[in-house]
């Protein structure tokens, strides 16, 4: 549908009793026009590189931001904190955070890797994401019904 969210964080996750997981507070998403976008928004610790550069972005950018969401979920804190705003954008157009603990399978910063790429054209799309051999293995175990699933 071409809409990027803009302002992905883990505020904005909701789960449900049954376990399923929402994206709400869509007040800042927009159709994207021939893929792009160039306004600032969003929260400044899951906003991606290219935000902060005020470049124009794509879907990717939100892939950043899911990247920080799973980071914050994995280690209880977002990936990039700084004590100041200069600090916190060098942190994140340098990539800068520190590594989950080792208790999680190698898959984990593998994918946090992908999703946290400085460089959006080699971000993961969310279709890449999903065809990951070891996401695909997760969904075979947590969702035998979407395997029918062509998306």
């Amino acid at each position: 549908m071409n809409i990027m969210h803009r302002d992905l964080k883990s505020a904005n996750v909701f789960l449900s009793k049954d376990g399923s997981a929402k994206i709400g507070d869509m007040n800042v998403s927009k159709v994207a026009r021939n893929g792009m976008n160039y306004t600032q928004t969003g929260t400044p610790c899951y906003a991606s590189p290219e935000v902060w550069k005020d470049l124009p972005y794509t879907m990717k950018s939100d892939i950043w931001s899911l990247g920080c969401v799973l980071y914050e979920m994995l280690a209880l804190k977002t990936p990039f904190i700084a004590d100041n705003m200069d600090a916190l954008y060098q942190k994140v157009i340098t990539g800068q955070y520190q590594q989950v603990q080792r208790f999680y399978s190698y898959d984990v910063p593998v994918l946090l890797k992908m999703l946290l790429n400085t460089r959006s054209d080699q971000r993961p799309s969310c279709n890449d994401i999903i065809k990951l051999p070891f996401v695909q293995a997760r969904i075979k175990i947590l969702f035998p019904d979407l395997l029918s699933y062509q998306g």
